[in-house]
Formats: C-alpha cells, sequence, structure tokens
C-alpha cells in the first residue's frame, strides 16, 4: 500500500480539498479525522469532530485508542487499497496515524499551499473562525450515522485561545454533497418537485396537491431547499400527525435522493374533501 500525505493547518481546507487531490493522485481511499473513506463512502471509524474536547479529538485522530485502532486496521484490510490519503495538520501527526495502524510511511507528503491559493487558505480559516463550519468530503446522507442528532448538528468547539479559554461556545458540522470529483451535479425543479410528489403519493389521507413549489433557499449560508405545498387532505385524518408523517417522508425522500438538505417547508391545508380518493393535483 502507498500512503500519501495531506498537510495542512487546522481550518486551512483540506477537507475541501481532499476529493480532488485524491482523483488527481487516483486514490479511493482517504482517512480525515477518524473516518475511513472508501469511494466516497464512510465504511470506518468515528470522527474526531464529535468528541467534547480538543484533547479526545486528537487521540481520536490519531488512532490513540487501541480499540479504535483494532477496528481501523480491519476495516484497512479489508478495503485493501492500493493507495490511501492520510490528512493531517503535520509530518508529526501523520506519521503518528501510521505508526498506529501499521501503515508504511508515505511516499510523499502534499501540502495546501500547493492546492489551494493563500485567499482560499484565508477564506477557509476566516469561514472556521467566524462560522465555525467543518467540512466532511462524502455525501450528506453518509453523515447521519456517524454523528448524533441531525445530518447539521451543532458539535462542540474545539478552538481556544492562549489561555486555554474556548472562543466560541459550539461549531457546525458541514457536508459537502459530492457525486464527482469536478464539475457539479444539478437537480431540476422539475426533478426535485417529482420527488415531492412521489412523498406525497405515500402519505394516506392527502387527496390533492393544489400548490407545489420548490426553490433554492438563497438566505441561506448552506443554499438549503424552500419547498411551499397547499394541499386537500381527508376528512376524518389527525391534521397534526398528518403533517409530521408528510413532513418526514417528504424530507427522507429529497435528502436520500439528493443530498440537499429541505430548510423551509410551508404546508398550507386549503381544503378537507369528504371523502378519501386518489391524490390529484390541480391544473
Amino acid at each position: 500500500m502507498e500512503v500519501v500525505g495531506f498537510i495542512g493547518a487546522s481550518g486551512t481546507g483540506k477537507s475541501h480539498h481532499a476529493l480532488v487531490v485524491a482523483y488527481d493522485h487516483e486514490i479511493q481511499t482517504i482517512i480525515d479525522d477518524g473516518l475511513l473513506i472508501d469511494h466516497n463512502r464512510i465504511v470506518a471509524g468515528r470522527s474526531a469532530k464529535d468528541e467534547t474536547n480538543r484533547l479526545k479529538a486528537v487521540r481520536r485522530a490519531v488512532f490513540n485508542n487501541p480499540d479504535d485502532a483494532a477496528a481501523m486496521k480491519a476495516a484497512l484490510a479489508k478495503a485493501a487499497p492500493e493507495k490511501l490519503l492520510i490528512l493531517g495538520t503535520s509530518r508529526h501527526m501523520i506519521h503518528r496515524i501510521c505508526e498506529s495502524l501499521n501503515l508504511p510511511e508515505p511516499s510523499r507528503f502534499i501540502r495546501i499551499e500547493d492546492v489551494s491559493s493563500s485567499s482560499e487558505i484565508e477564506k477557509a480559516q476566516n469561514i472556521r473562525i467566524k462560522e465555525g463550519k467543518h467540512i466532511i468530503p462524502v455525501p450528506t446522507m453518509e453523515l447521519k450515522p456517524h454523528f448524533r442528532g441531525y445530518l447539521l448538528d451543532s458539535i462542540r468547539s474545539f478552538f481556544y485561545d492562549n489561555n486555554g479559554k474556548k472562543l466560541s461556545p459550539f461549531e457546525r458540522s458541514v457536508v459537502r454533497p459530492v457525486f464527482s470529483y469536478y464539475g457539479k451535479l444539478t437537480f431540476s425543479n422539475d426533478v426535485l418537485e417529482s420527488l415531492v410528489r412521489h412523498a406525497l403519493s405515500q402519505s394516506e389521507g392527502v387527496t390533492k396537491i393544489n400548490r407545489l413549489k420548490v426553490a433554492i433557499n438563497y438566505n441561506s449560508t448552506r443554499n438549503g431547499l424552500a419547498i411551499i405545498l397547499s394541499l386537500t387532505i381527508a376528512y376524518g385524518q389527525n391534521i397534526k400527525k398528518l403533517m409530521s408523517r408528510i413532513r418526514r417522508d417528504i424530507q427522507h425522500e429529497v435528502e436520500y435522493t439528493t443530498g440537499m438538505a429541505v430548510e423551509i417547508l410551508k404546508i398550507t391545508v386549503r381544503d378537507i374533501s369528504p371523502q378519501p380518493s386518489e391524490l390529484q393535483e390541480e391544473s
């Protein structure tokens, strides 16, 4: 196995550039902050970003715990990659990871400065400090099983000043939904609306879609989706339970299929039909 080290100070954009670096060097497997990512999927590990303090985060990132190290060794043996990209803040950190996992020493090191301009690095650092955002190089739906709570969950800060005082009360773990190494995947509104209609067709109690609009929420820092609905429901439905089920079904259908977050979902019950019928749409 050939190991390649990718080095950059915390918050300089390593994880953001990791997939491009991996693609350029024909690498399919990455170790980043305690996670093993193989072919764009998290296959093993627990993220250091989910730890409650900096010391625990560092220990997890370098696999200081024997159980974590053993589990990662087993996962690497199963994946059997020809090449492995390891992200770290320094050569020393990457050497420690290799030592913990009995990996060969890196054949070469790539610096963040080799793939990112000074202005991009400065921007990444500002975002980390001011907004407390992390990037994890996997599709959005891959994050959920590996973090407590929902996809974009608040986790405690790893930032401290020289006196050991925390600089901010929390950070957000942000996932960039990556579907390919270059370019981007765009979904038309017709596709998104079709996904919403399909989710509604599975919700017993909705008899008619009076209005449906899907748009990007540009007021959001994450450009999530805004979905506006006007519905007719069947008589006798528990509206509160029905709305909760609709929200859950739409969220799952759209987010699982596209990797995009539903940030706004507004539902208006326009009418109640006297009896259940097949789902219709107003022309």
